[in-house]
C-alpha cells in the first residue's frame, strides 16, 4: 500500500511539474476548440454542434484551430481561426460563418492567486479575442463585422504536452447578420498540444 501511495506521490509531482513546464517562455501552443466561437443566430450558443433528430431538422457545426507563442512565463499571443457551418432545416439556405481573430492569454499560476500548494496537471487563465468575422448565406448576402469574446478557463495536462481545455467565454458580433449585434454566453471545449522551442524547430528541419 506504502508503495502505491508513493507512486502516486510521484506521478501527482511529476505531472504537475511537466505541466508547468510546458508553460514556459519560448513555447509555442497548437490546437483547436469545438464551436466556431462566432455568435450568430445559427450558431444556437458556443458549444459549436447541434443535429436535430426529426425528419428535415437542422444542424449546425463548427471548429476553431488555435496557435500561439509564450512571450512569457504567463502570457501568451496568437491566433484564431474562425469556421463553421449551419442548416437550420432542409429546405433553408445553407450559412458559412468564417473569421480570423488575435488572441491573449494569461496564465493564473497557483502561487500568484495565493492558492498555496500547485493545482496537479492543470492551470487556470484568462482569454481574449478580437478580429474580423463573416456569414454568407448560400443564394444570399455575405455581411462582415467585429467578432471578439473573453473569459476564464482552465487548462488539463493529459500528458506533458497534450490539454484538455474548457473555459466559460461571452462572445459577442457586431455587423454581421440580420441583426446589428449578437452575443452569447457558454462553454467551449478544446485539445492543445504545447511544444517547446527546440521541438518546433526539430519539425520544421525535419519537414524542409
Amino acid at each position: 500500500m506504502k508503495k502505491i501511495l508513493l507512486l502516486a506521490a510521484f506521478f501527482i509531482v511529476g505531472v504537475t511539474q511537466t505541466s508547468h513546464a510546458q508553460l514556459q517562455e519560448g513555447n509555442f501552443m497548437l490546437g483547436a476548440d469545438l464551436g466556431s466561437g462566432l455568435s450568430t443566430p445559427e450558431s444556437k450558443g458556443l458549444f459549436g454542434i447541434n443535429v436535430g433528430l426529426n425528419d428535415g431538422a437542422g444542424w449546425n457545426i463548427g471548429l476553431s484551430p488555435k496557435a500561439g507563442y509564450m512571450v512569457n512565463d504567463n502570457f501568451l499571443l496568437g491566433g484564431i481561426v474562425n469556421l463553421g457551418f449551419a442548416k437550420a432545416s432542409e429546405d433553408s439556405d445553407e450559412v458559412f460563418v468564417y473569421g480570423v481573430q488575435a488572441l491573449t492569454r494569461f496564465y493564473v499560476r497557483p502561487q500568484d492567486a495565493d492558492l498555496g500548494d500547485e493545482i496537479p496537471a492543470g492551470q487556470f487563465f484568462v482569454e481574449t479575442n478580437a478580429g474580423i468575422a463573416g456569414r454568407n448565406v448560400s443564394g444570399g448576402e455575405t455581411t462582415n463585422g467585429f467578432a471578439f469574446g473573453f473569459g476564464p478557463g482552465y487548462s488539463y495536462f493529459l500528458t506533458e504536452s497534450v490539454a484538455l481545455e474548457t473555459s466559460l467565454k461571452y462572445s459577442g458580433l457586431v455587423g454581421a447578420g440580420n441583426e446589428d449585434y449578437q452575443n452569447s454566453l457558454g462553454l467551449t471545449f478544446g485539445i492543445q498540444i504545447f511544444l517547446p522551442r527546440s521541438t518546433a524547430e526539430d519539425a520544421v528541419e525535419d519537414f524542409n
